[in-house]
């Protein structure tokens, strides 16, 4: 990506995706900001120092989150018969690609049978940023424990 990209995602967990959004916030060129969900990324993160993969996963989504815009939505922790309130749009927009389907951006992810379609459209790529944006207006900006 050279101008923007958006990222809705439950999570943002897969070493491939995470390293590279890390380096894009890095940079510092491209406008890069997203949504996901408070109560899984806090979840991964206590999986992560159990494992740990905190060490550089941890390391990394802290770096991303520093130095780009991302909010987080704080749902409610699964437990059988709970409410399931969890911020589950998947959706990836760079410049003018859209990146949209059931895929994960998660380790699990990576494995599972998954369907994501990509569109090469300028239209479709402002409104599904618009979208994403709109989304995370709704939350606070995510903050780590």
């Amino acid at each position: 990506a050279e101008r923007r990209v958006r990222v809705a995602s439950p999570v943002i967990t897969s070493g491939p995706i995470l390293g590279t959004l890390a380096e894009v916030a890095g940079d510092g060129h491209v406008d890069l900001a997203g949504v996901v969900d408070t109560t899984q990324i806090q979840e991964v993160l206590a999986q992560w120092r159990k494992s740990g993969n905190v060490a550089w996963k941890g390391a990394s989504l802290r770096f991303l989150l520093e130095r780009s815009s991302f909010s987080g939505k704080l749902s409610t922790p699964y437990a059988p018969g709970a409410v399931h309130d969890y911020m589950h749009a998947k959706v990836t927009v760079a410049d003018d690609t859209v990146f949209i389907g059931s895929f994960n951006l998660s380790h699990s992810g990576e494995d599972n049978a998954e369907n994501v379609l990509e569109i090469e459209d300028p239209t479709l790529a402002d409104r599904m940023a618009d979208f994403v944006d709109s989304i995370r207006t709704r939350y606070p900006p995510l903050a780590l424990d």
